[in-house]
């Protein structure tokens, strides 16, 4: 008696299943590492900018600060020149020589180079909760993309890295996030309660016509 076996083409698609599940589910965690990594590099930009900054204020305030130890020079040399014109009548009018009139100049002459220097850029973050706040309906991270990149040409804004920081602000409650349909989009808290506030309403009116 010869035994029958049915084809296993359940078992196969149920195989085909989880591992397609698999591969998307892996193609998803790459894109968000990916997308992690670039808003880490924004950052250490901003950064990097900041410390240019920085060190352009210290080598200003270091230049002020020079006429200061001079100054302290002066006055520490100029009581030996009294006790000289002690000494000597003859040259005492030498001693009533102001010393500090030079380091009052020096100050004035420093004050516009440290104003001169520019402001710190906002950073990404900054950009894209300003950007929400401004906004009064759910914007996608593409469409956030576009307009800061219109906004800021300069920093090549990537929507990997927009939709990595929206995702962080939303993880601080800085940001909320609905989805219609397959599409995500992202408003700011306040805005948030405004829509809800609207859509309870008309639901009410709705209702009350019924």
């Amino acid at each position: 008696m010869s035994k029958t076996t049915a084809p296993p083409t359940q078992l196969t698609s149920q195989y085909s299943t989880k591992v397609a599940d698999d591969l998307e589910l892996n193609r998803k965690e790459q894109e968000r590492i990916s997308g992690e990594i670039e808003a880490l590099k924004a950052q250490l930009v901003a950064l990097e900018q900041d410390h240019t900054v920085l060190v352009n204020v210290q080598q200003a305030l270091g230049a002020s600060a020079a006429p200061a130890v001079s100054e302290s020079t002066t006055a520490a040399r100029a009581p030996r020149k009294k006790k000289t014109a002690a000494s000597k009548p003859d040259k005492q009018p030498r001693a009533k020589k102001p010393a500090t009139p030079a380091p009052k100049q020096s100050r004035k002459k420093n004050a516009p180079e440290a104003s001169s220097i520019p402001s710190a850029q906002p950073t990404l973050v900054d950009l894209v909760r300003e950007h929400l706040t401004g906004q009064d309906e759910p914007r996608s991270a593409a469409d956030i993309t576009s307009a800061l990149d219109k906004q800021h040409p300069e920093r090549n804004v990537k929507t990997t890295v927009v939709r990595t920081t929206l995702e962080n602000l939303v993880a601080k409650n800085q940001a909320q996030r609905t989805k219609q349909g397959a599409s995500v989009f992202y408003t700011a808290p306040e805005a948030a309660g405004a829509a809800a506030q609207s859509e309870s309403a008309e639901q009410q009116a709705a209702g009350s016509d019924r």
